[in-house]
């Protein structure tokens, strides 16, 4: 009986190992950070991966070395606010691989300005990008999903899309957002036995704030001080893997800045004071 059942406990692990290998990944915003390092990641562990990005030069270096470590690639230079980019994008997997395993939203851009500076148009653009086109190309990936019956949408939000914080209101306004949209589609999708997943990063050191979006719609260009200190891209990258891989629901991942997700839950009033003494960077 023992010999039968620890049998039997071996077979259940490798087939679960099995089946997290040679998954079809789309990874958007894929050229450097958090994008770049998951691409890594997933090549290690033997999956097939699409990478996509406006930046076609730094995806086919990225190629190059996702091959090296044994990865069929497909490369494909992608803007999220072009609906025929959107379209192109998940044609091309489904033409290339016959499937799509698990889609990871993460292209999206951040800012750096007060509210009674920053222009309505500056808003409109953090939507677009984060929100509306991520959205949009969600559900041209669920099209091959829910025929498949089978598939994980992860969206990678932020920890501000758990509570507010200065300088972030037009980007914390679409992260919100995100959690709303792909909270209520994943009650949607039990059925089809597609799963969610929303990634939630603190401070993670990637170009994030240097390519952020200021009053005026041009870049911030400058390094936050909480940026550089923050966790490794390649560590962000690890636990978000982990994280889709056990399907896990909802994820936080940084330092110390992940205990005000706990603080504004459990104890608002505390919340409220030490938020207006954060350096807002």
């Amino acid at each position: 009986m023992h010999e039968a059942t620890a049998e039997a406990i071996f077979e259940q692990k490798h087939l679960a190992v099995h089946s997290m290998q040679n998954q079809v990944v789309i990874i958007t915003g894929a050229s450097s950070g958090i994008g770049q390092a998951c691409a890594l990641e997933y090549a290690k562990q033997g999956d097939s991966i699409v990478i996509a990005a406006r930046n076609y030069d730094k995806l086919k270096k990225l190629e190059t070395a996702l091959v090296a470590l044994g990865a069929k690639v497909l490369s494909v230079a992608f803007d999220i606010t072009l609906d025929e980019d959107r379209k192109r994008l998940i044609d091309q997997t489904v033409t290339k691989f016959g499937r799509i395993d698990v889609l990871i939203n993460n292209a999206g851009i951040s800012q750096r300005s007060l509210a009674k500076n920053t222009l309505l148009d500056v808003d409109r653009q953090l939507m677009e990008v984060n929100y509306f086109g991520t959205i949009a190309l969600t559900k041209y990936a669920l099209q091959p999903m829910i025929k498949a019956q089978s598939g994980h949408i992860a969206v990678i939000s932020s920890i501000v899309g758990k509570f507010g914080f200065p300088l972030r209101t037009g980007y914390s306004a679409t992260k919100h957002a995100l959690h709303g949209y792909f909270e209520s589609l994943r009650a949607e999708l039990h059925e089809d036995n597609i799963k969610v997943s929303i990634i939630c990063p603190g401070r993670i050191k990637t170009n994030i704030s240097i390519n952020a979006l200021t009053e005026d719609g041009s870049t911030h260009s400058k390094m936050d001080e909480g940026t550089e200190a923050g966790l490794s891209a390649e560590s962000c990258a690890r636990q978000i893997v982990r994280a889709i891989s056990s399907g896990k629901k909802e994820t936080y991942i940084g330092g110390k800045e992940i205990l005000m997700i706990y603080i504004r839950r459990f104890l608002p009033g505390l919340f409220y004071k030490m938020i207006l003494n954060i350096k807002a960077t």
